[in-house]
C-alpha cells in the first residue's frame, strides 16, 4: 500500500498532483489553481475526490480550489498561519500533524522562506514530497515574504528525508534552474548527468518532476549550499541571474 502522485499541468507552467492511497482508492489533489483541467484529470482518474491539500496562498496554487470543491464537495486542507488568506479550511494544520488519506498519512512540514505560511506535505508510505514552491527540482523558491535564513532552515528539514524522497514541486521550472546551477557548479558530474536527463523528458513533451532527493542533494545547489550565508548569497545571484 502507497501514496501515488501525478502530475496535472496547469496555467502557463505550474503543476497540481493528483494523490492516490493504493490501498483505499482515496484520492487528493494539491494546489487546483485551475479548476477545468484539475476537473478533467479527475474524472479521468474514476472521478473520486477526496480532499484538496494547498501549500500556501499564491493565487497560481489557489485560484480553482472553490470550483473543484463545489464539484466535488471534498474538505480543503491548508495552513492554520495562512487561514485569513486561504480559501475557507476544513482542517487548519501546522507542523507535525498528520492529514489522512485512505490508508496513507501525511506529515505537515512547515517551510517558511517563499511565503511566512508555506507548508509541504510528506507520504511516507510512498515517499512523496508535495514541495510547493519550497524546493524545485534544481532550485527553490524566491524569498517573496520569508529570509534566507528561514528558507535554508527549511531547505534542511527536507533535506533529511529519506533519499528516494520524490520531489513534486509546483512548477516546471527544471531547464532555466539548469542554466543557474551549471554557471554555478560547472564541474558537477552528476548535475551534468541530471541535466541530460531533463532534457531528454522535456524533448519528448514529459514533465522533469517529479525527480528524486537523493539526485537533489548531489545536483541542486541549494541544497549543497553549506551554511544559511552561503545560500543568501546564491539566491541572491539566482535573482540576478
Amino acid at each position: 500500500m502507497s501514496v501515488t502522485a501525478t502530475p496535472v499541468p496547469i496555467l502557463k507552467d505550474n503543476y497540481a498532483w493528483l494523490l492516490r492511497d493504493s490501498g483505499s482508492g482515496a484520492t487528493a489533489i494539491v494546489d487546483p489553481a485551475d479548476a477545468d483541467p484539475v476537473i478533467e484529470a479527475i474524472e479521468k482518474a474514476g472521478g473520486r475526490l477526496d480532499m484538496i491539500l494547498l501549500t500556501h496562498h499564491h493565487a497560481d496554487h489557489i485560484a480553482g480550489v472553490d470550483a473543484v470543491r463545489a464539484r466535488f464537495g471534498c474538505p480543503v486542507v491548508g495552513a492554520a498561519a495562512d487561514m485569513h488568506r486561504l480559501p475557507r479550511l476544513d482542517q487548519a494544520v501546522k507542523e507535525g500533524d498528520t492529514v489522512r488519506l485512505g490508508e496513507g498519512a501525511g506529515t505537515v512540514i512547515d517551510t517558511p522562506g517563499h511565503t511566512r505560511g508555506q507548508i509541504n506535505f510528506f507520504f511516507a508510505d510512498g515517499a512523496v514530497l508535495l514541495s510547493g514552491d519550497t524546493l524545485f527540482s534544481l532550485g527553490c523558491g524566491r524569498l517573496i515574504e520569508g529570509t534566507a535564513r528561514e528558507m535554508y532552515a527549511s531547505l534542511r528539514k527536507l533535506a533529511v528525508l529519506p533519499p528516494e524522497t520524490l520531489v513534486c514541486c509546483g512548477h516546471e521550472y527544471t531547464e532555466s534552474n539548469a542554466r543557474f546551477a551549471l554557471a554555478v557548479d560547472p564541474d558537477n558530474a552528476a548535475l551534468h548527468a541530471f541535466v541530460g536527463k531533463v532534457e531528454q523528458l522535456r524533448a519528448a513533451g514529459q514533465p522533469s518532476v517529479p525527480s528524486v532527493l537523493a539526485d537533489e542533494l548531489d545536483a541542486n545547489p541549494f541544497l549543497t549550499a553549506p551554511d544559511a550565508a552561503s545560500f543568501a548569497a546564491l539566491r541572491a545571484k539566482k535573482d540576478k541571474f
